[in-house]
């Protein structure tokens, strides 16, 4: 077990590497992942993250690779929200609509990285203060983010925040998967399951209707494990306005310990994830242009997966859903694990 670190001018790559060769990079910038190196069915340890060749391109990163997103993650309808018959205005960075903490987001910002290794893990704890007003959001708020890599072949990434006043929060990380191995292919023949019978219809703005989903007898039923490349289609209208692919919300059953499992038949590599969170949007890197320089090959449409595993913001105009509010003075608490194995 050990952790490295590579100074990158104003930025430091600090990298987590367990007993097994398992290795995960970070960025103090954005709190970024810019590798996660784990082994195929034949043990060849490659890269299964998208990120960029050349670091510099992280600095606009429209596409959000890796990153820590905040305050709160995903669309804001209109760019505001009522808060005790308060209107905060945030800014319109989609469309008229707010995405990702909007300009002076989480994933723009150097986090204070503070390195921890015991017997059995490795990781690193990193530190925001927020201020209150700050990207329009109410509320002072610590904000403490750790990765922990273990002997398991497992990423574990915890949210821990607390603010002075009430506020909205709703963070996750914003990672591409693709279990190919240094991007040999595109995610379509990866399989998944996903503890989830329900997700979120969106409209043309990719801004929730208001109405809960049922999966049955639809490209989203991943219930018994299907090939994601069935919604890379446009005669589903749902999987059609995202660009024929996938960008919804999906609330979790809770039947499973494991919230998703993504196989890859031809390199072997699983990846399952654990959440205490109520749900995750699935993005298919739809919108992802072609051409872009990453670290093993040129970008395309649907060269990535993210499960972003949070809270909706929907839930500002869904009541069904549970809440992004956050009290004053109280804890906020969340954890996503990432299990990387082989299936034989």
């Amino acid at each position: 077990m050990k952790v490295t670190k590579d100074i990158l001018g104003q930025w430091t790559e600090y990298t987590l590497t367990n007993q097994n060769g398992m290795a995960v990079s970070v960025l103090d910038y954005g709190g970024i992942i810019t590798k996660i190196l784990v082994p195929d069915i034949k043990g060849n340890l490659e890269n299964v993250v998208l990120g960029y060749k050349d670091y510099s391109e992280y600095k606009s990163n429209p596409n959000y690779f890796g990153t820590i997103v905040g305050r709160v993650a995903g669309r804001i309808r209109g760019a505001y929200f009522q808060l005790d018959e308060k209107i905060y205005n945030l800014h319109a960075n989609n469309g008229n609509n707010h995405l990702h903490g909007g300009p002076e987001g989480f994933h723009q910002i150097i986090w204070n990285v503070t390195p921890f290794q015991t017997v059995s893990e490795v990781g690193l704890k990193i530190a925001h203060h927020s201020l209150d007003g700050e990207g329009g959001y109410p509320g002072n708020v610590d904000v403490l983010v750790t990765y922990t890599l273990n002997n398991k072949n497992q990423l574990i990434i915890s949210y821990w925040a607390r603010s002075d006043k009430t506020t909205v929060l709703a963070l996750t990380n914003h990672s591409y998967f693709n279990l190919t191995g240094n991007l040999k292919d595109t995610v379509k023949n990866h399989y998944l399951t996903i503890d989830s019978s329900q997700f979120v219809e969106l409209n043309e703005e990719l801004i929730p209707t208001g109405k809960l989903l049922n999966v049955e007898g639809t490209p989203f039923d991943f219930r018994d494990c299907r090939r994601l490349g069935d919604g890379f289609n446009e005669e589903f209208e749902q999987n059609k306005i995202v660009e024929s692919g996938y960008d919804h919300y999906f609330t979790f059953d809770n039947q499973h310990t494991n919230k998703v499992i993504l196989k890859d038949p031809g390199s072997g590599r699983l990846m399952s994830v654990e959440s205490n969170e109520p749900g995750m949007v699935v993005y298919t890197s739809n919108s992802l242009v072609s051409g872009l320089q990453l670290s093993e090959a040129k970008s395309e449409k649907y060269l990535g997966v993210c499960f972003e595993t949070q809270t909706s913001p929907a839930s500002l105009d869904i009541r069904e859903l549970p809440s992004v509010i956050l009290k004053a003075g109280e804890e906020y608490k969340k954890q996503t694990k990432f299990t990387f194995s082989i299936e034989k």
